[in-house]
């Protein structure tokens, strides 16, 4: 059954929730999700106008892949790696839905990028294909911004990605989805610039985890964000940008 995690603030407060997509309300929880909780009796009414979708996840990481996407691989014109490519982003980097990208006064070209990610529910190390699932929470969208002037200047990723406000997360968590061919699209000023379907990712989702697991520990709210289809391109101050995926929902920031 699909059901939704979330954080957010509303009436002046902090709340977590489960969301019931089903009976359109959140229903409010009196511990994290990634925590034992109990039901507390509240609902908040999920379109509500004042409720503020918080980043719903606060991660001790953020994996990100590149070069994950058929397509992008072919528009890049680059061969399809045998291994998944992997970077980090620091936790200082995530925003919520309707926040903020802040645009670097030093960089030249600012970059979407449109991304399924996966969040961990449990600490997971060494963890075989087969036995991923029972450590994931659930999926959520990610935009990948990239100072792509910088990217290409130093060689490697980090500075680049890392800037406070390049790591759009949310609005929320979806699970019981089958991700396996949902359609991800990035939409800049009311217009597709992105779109695509999971089904063009190189590495699935169980190899990507399980792949990562055996390098580092994944732990509860880490965040594996699983590359970007064709399409990528810049952003200026002003712009609106929507990371929209199918069956879990859109993330919308504004440039400034």
């Amino acid at each position: 059954m699909k059901i939704g995690f979330a954080k957010v603030e509303y009436n002046n407060k902090i709340l977590y929730g489960i969301i019931d997509f089903y009976k359109n309300c959140i229903k409010t929880i009196n511990n994290s999700y990634f925590e034992n909780y109990e039901f507390d009796g509240n609902t908040i009414e999920f379109k509500k106008n004042n409720i503020k979708f918080l980043p719903p996840t606060s991660p001790t990481k953020i994996v990100c892949l590149g070069l994950n996407y058929k397509d992008h691989a072919e528009e890049l014109k680059m061969p399809i790696p045998s291994e998944p490519i992997i970077f980090i982003k620091p936790p200082s980097s995530i925003i919520g839905d309707k926040d903020n990208i802040i645009y670097p006064p030093n960089v030249q070209q600012l970059d979407y990028e449109a991304e399924l990610a996966v969040v961990i529910k449990s600490k997971c190390k060494n963890v075989k294909e087969t036995e991923v699932d029972k450590y994931i929470l659930g999926y959520t969208c990610f935009n990948d911004v990239t100072a792509r002037d910088l990217q290409r200047k130093d060689g490697q990723w980090t500075r680049s990605k890392s800037f406070d406000t390049f790591a759009p997360i949310g609005p929320y968590i979806v699970s019981g989805i089958d991700v396996s061919n949902l359609n991800i699209q990035a939409i800049l000023n009311d217009k597709i610039v992105q779109n695509s379907t999971t089904a063009n990712m190189i590495f699935s989702i169980e190899y990507v985890i399980s792949f990562v697991s055996h390098i580092m520990t994944l732990y509860p709210g880490d965040v594996i964000s699983l590359g970007t289809p064709v399409g990528v391109g810049p952003m200026q101050p002003g712009d609106k940008i929507v990371v929209k995926i199918e069956s879990i929902g859109e993330l919308t920031n504004y440039v400034v």
